[in-house]
């Protein structure tokens, strides 16, 4: 399939050969922001869906045709324009998200690869990953996105049982699935990451097992497993409210998923996050992005992203979203050149927020080293150090706070959310009684 332009066949070529290697807001004023970076990973969000999924409320559409030349230029546009409005000069990964954005051409994704090229550098061994269907990634249509740029593949497999899979409303048998990962593993071998569910309406542990069990013989070197989560104004939500379908059994959930993460180490893959298992160094460095609190660009319908307008003169970052609906954001990009609907500039106590919630999400926690970018006065001995309630987490075993600097054990990463519950009122009480800085009012 012919790409649009030279740059872009260059820039795939590279890229092949490149794979080969490997809320209380206290007192403004007294931290200074995270220095802004001419760096960040950029998420493309294509909105449209062969069907609505029973469980699933993204921002997605079933239309009756797309215009793809104009949703094409359109996201081309918006990359340029937010990259020039960031002042970023390198994104070091594209991630693009739907949606089922295996529905778009090939085409789509090596112009807009090609504009982030042109806008900033996107160096030959840069992650790009694809969301992919299997019902709409055959082994053609996958070759032909690695020949447009993408990399790496992210598989919603959902689930190896076809009664789920019809329950969750997906369009593709577990054979489907299972031949689609075979043949993405085959063009990107090392780069194909699946996504296993739990925890959905009569889900038993032991068949859920026994799928996951099955599933190691078939995957590549990454895994993600979701709890399904009972969206307001999806079908599965309605379903269970009016009684035809029983309520996930969150202690069934619970022990399917330490189960699972216990049975995915013992096949050797690191549980570098929450819902994220790797082994032989195949993290995705684009979601390690947002754990880390790095700067991303969101563009298309909907998207979000977290960066400093430098381009702008801007100083401060910024919480972006995108207006929802494709035809009027397809309008706006066209008039203004973007389609942002709102951007928020985040205080420095809400980032501190997000460093983190997101940091203790990974196995690694947040360094001292990390945490100073953000919080150049408050130290995390400063804000944890004396918490008797914290004091009793590292008691328990659930965190650990040292020379390294603050992260949850194995224990404590499953039960994350019961630990910010005591770790972020901790935060904000250090924010309120820190001392002023030079020059900061009484």
């Amino acid at each position: 399939m012919a790409l649009p332009g030279a740059r872009a066949r260059g820039w795939a070529a590279a890229t092949k050969m490149a794979q080969t290697r490997r809320h209380a807001e206290g007192a403004k004023g007294s931290l200074s922001p995270a220095p802004p970076s001419p760096r960040a990973a950029l998420y493309v969000h294509w909105p449209y869906c062969e069907k609505r999924c029973s469980y699933c409320n993204f921002n997605k559409y079933v239309p009756r045709g797309v215009e793809e030349a104009a949703m094409r230029s359109c996201l081309v546009t918006e990359a340029q324009t937010l990259l020039g409005l960031s002042g970023v000069r390198r994104v070091d990964s594209v991630f693009f998200g739907g949606g089922t954005p295996s529905l778009a051409s090939p085409n789509t994704v090596a112009a807009v690869l090609e504009a982030v090229d042109q806008a900033a550098h996107l160096p030959a061994d840069s992650e790009v990953t694809l969301e992919a269907n299997p019902t709409s990634a055959p082994g053609s249509r996958l070759a032909a996105f690695g020949a447009a740029g993408i990399n790496r593949l992210s598989i919603g497999l959902q689930s190896l049982d076809d009664k789920e899979l019809q329950l969750l409303g997906r369009t593709h048998s577990a054979s489907d699935a299972l031949q689609t990962l075979a043949e993405a593993r085959r063009l990107f071998p090392g780069r194909v990451s699946v996504d296993l569910m739990l925890g959905l309406p009569a889900q038993k542990s032991g068949p859920w097992l026994r799928q996951l069990q099955e599933l190691l013989g078939y995957c590549d070197d990454h895994i993600s497993l979701y709890q399904l989560t009972l969206e307001r104004g999806t079908a599965l939500f309605t379903q269970v409210q009016r009684g035809t379908l029983p309520a996930p059994d969150p202690e069934v959930a619970a022990e399917m998923y330490q189960e699972g993460r216990a049975l995915l180490r013992e096949a050797g893959f690191r549980q570098y996050e929450v819902s994220n298992f790797a082994r032989n160094g195949a993290l995705s460095t684009h979601n390690w992005t947002y754990w880390q609190c790095g700067q991303y660009l969101g563009v298309g319908p909907g998207a979000h992203g977290r960066f400093v307008p430098q381009g702008a003169g801007g100083h401060t970052r910024e919480a972006r979203i995108q207006t929802l609906e494709p035809d009027n954001w397809m309008k706006e990009v066209t008039l203004f050149g973007h389609g942002t609907r709102k951007h928020v500039p985040l205080g420095e106590l809400e980032l501190l927020e997000e460093v983190l919630a997101m940091g203790l999400r990974t196995d690694v926690g947040i360094t001292h080293q990390h945490w100073q970018r953000f919080a150049s006065q408050l130290s995390l001995w400063d804000v944890f150090g004396s918490s008797q309630e914290v004091k009793a987490l590292l008691v328990q075993g659930l965190l650990l706070l040292d020379h390294r600097g603050l992260r949850c054990s194995w224990e404590g990463l499953a039960v994350l959310d019961s630990l910010l519950l005591t770790l972020l009122p901790r935060l904000q009480e250090a924010w309120l009684q820190r001392a002023p800085s030079p020059g900061q009012g009484g």
